[in-house]
Formats: structure tokens, C-alpha cells, sequence
């Protein structure tokens, strides 16, 4: 975890503090506060995500300058499609897992 940023290093140990919690009750709860609010910011770090990587190419990075070095080694592909907004197969958009 040391070569990660400290804004990442700050989340995992903020979550790791929600471990912590003795009371079962209220590490229940601090974790239920944690989710009900998970939705709008895993909408906000995709859309910052997206914006970023549109900078990117937009300074003139390739597709796989920017998979390798900003976004960790995904295909140069899976770069263009952040750039539009594609979501993953990983999970259904929220309407289709309903």
C-alpha cells in the first residue's frame, strides 16, 4: 500500500477504522452510513475517472499511454471506453440488477 496514493491510503484506512468499531451495533451502523452514501460517490469517481482520462488523450496521450500509466495497465481499449462513459461487465447498472 506504500506506493499508492495518500488519498487511497487515507479510504483504506478509514474503512479499516470502520473494522475497528468494538460495538457490533454501531460498526453495524457506521458501515450502513458508509453504503447508503457509496452510490453517489462511486458515480462522482467514475465521472472524475472519465473526465481525466478525456484530458489525457485530449493532450495528445495515446490509448495505451494512458491504459499502462494512468490507469493502471487495462487494455488500450478499456481506456477508450472510460473515455466514453462505457461502464464494465463486472456489474449491471442499477436499473438491471432490480
Amino acid at each position: 500500500m506504500t506506493d499508492q496514493p495518500e488519498e487511497v491510503r487515507r479510504l483504506v484506512e478509514a474503512i479499516e477504522a470502520l473494522e475497528a468499531i468494538e460495538d457490533d451495533a454501531e460498526a453495524a451502523r457506521a458501515a450502513t452510513a458508509v453504503l447508503d452514501e457509496w452510490p453517489n460517490y462511486h458515480a462522482q469517481l467514475r465521472e472524475l475517472r472519465q473526465r481525466r482520462v478525456q484530458a489525457l488523450k485530449a493532450k495528445g496521450q495515446t490509448w495505451k499511454q494512458i491504459a499502462d500509466e494512468a490507469l493502471g495497465g487495462v487494455h488500450p481499449t478499456r481506456a477508450q471506453q472510460i473515455a466514453t462513459g462505457k461502464r464494465g461487465t463486472k456489474r449491471p447498472k442499477a436499473d438491471e440488477a432490480e
